[in-house]
C-alpha cells in the first residue's frame, strides 16, 4: 500500500518555519489568557500531549487542531481569506496574461500570388469599354448589339459623372 502522508522531514523549510511561528503565537495567546495546556486541550477536545505537540509546531498534528486554537482566541474568521481567489495575485496575473490579446507580428506577410496570365487576360477583357468584351476574349459568340445601345450607355454614364440630367428614352 502506498504512503499517503509526506513525512515532516520532507516538508519545505519555509513550511516548517511557518508552523513553528504559528505554534509560538498559540503559546503566547494561551499564556496571556493565563490558561494551562490541560485547559486548552479540554476545550479543543484533544489530549494534553497533543496540545503539547501543537505548541511545539509538530506538522503531523491535524490542521483542524491548529484552526481550533485560532478559533479559541477569535482569530479563525479570516483564515479562509488567506487563500481567497481574489487574493491569489499570481493566479490572477496568469489569467489576465492568458486572456489578453497577443501582440501581432511585425513581419510583413507576402501577398498571395497574382492571377495567372489567363486570369489577367480575362480581367482586361472584362474591363474593356465595348459591350461583350469578356465574351469575345474568351471566344464566346454573342449576338450583335446595335451601336446605338452602346452609345446610350456610355452617354448615360458620362452624364452621371458630369452631373447633367439626361432624358430617358
Amino acid at each position: 500500500m502506498p504512503r499517503q502522508n509526506t513525512p515532516p522531514a520532507d516538508y519545505p523549510q519555509a513550511v516548517l518555519q511557518q508552523i513553528e511561528q504559528l505554534a509560538q503565537n498559540i503559546v503566547i495567546a494561551r499564556k496571556r489568557r493565563r490558561e494551562t495546556q490541560a485547559q486548552w486541550a479540554q476545550r479543543l477536545g484533544v489530549s494534553q500531549p497533543t496540545m503539547a505537540r501543537i505548541e511545539r509546531g509538530d506538522p503531523s498534528v491535524a490542521m483542524a487542531s491548529y484552526v481550533m486554537c485560532l478559533w479559541l482566541i477569535n482569530q479563525a474568521q479570516g483564515l479562509a481569506d488567506l487563500i481567497a481567489p481574489q487574493n491569489d495575485l499570481a493566479s490572477l496575473e496568469r489569467e489576465v496574461a492568458r486572456v489578453q490579446p497577443r501582440p501581432r507580428s511585425t513581419t510583413k506577410k507576402t501577398p498571395p500570388p497574382g492571377p495567372s496570365s489567363v486570369g489577367q487576360q480575362a480581367a482586361s477583357a472584362f474591363y474593356r469599354t465595348r459591350p461583350g468584351g469578356m465574351k469575345k476574349a474568351m471566344g464566346v459568340a454573342e449576338p450583335q448589339t446595335p451601336e446605338s445601345a452602346y452609345n446610350r450607355s456610355a452617354a448615360g454614364l458620362a452624364a452621371l459623372i458630369s452631373g447633367i440630367k439626361k432624358e430617358r428614352p
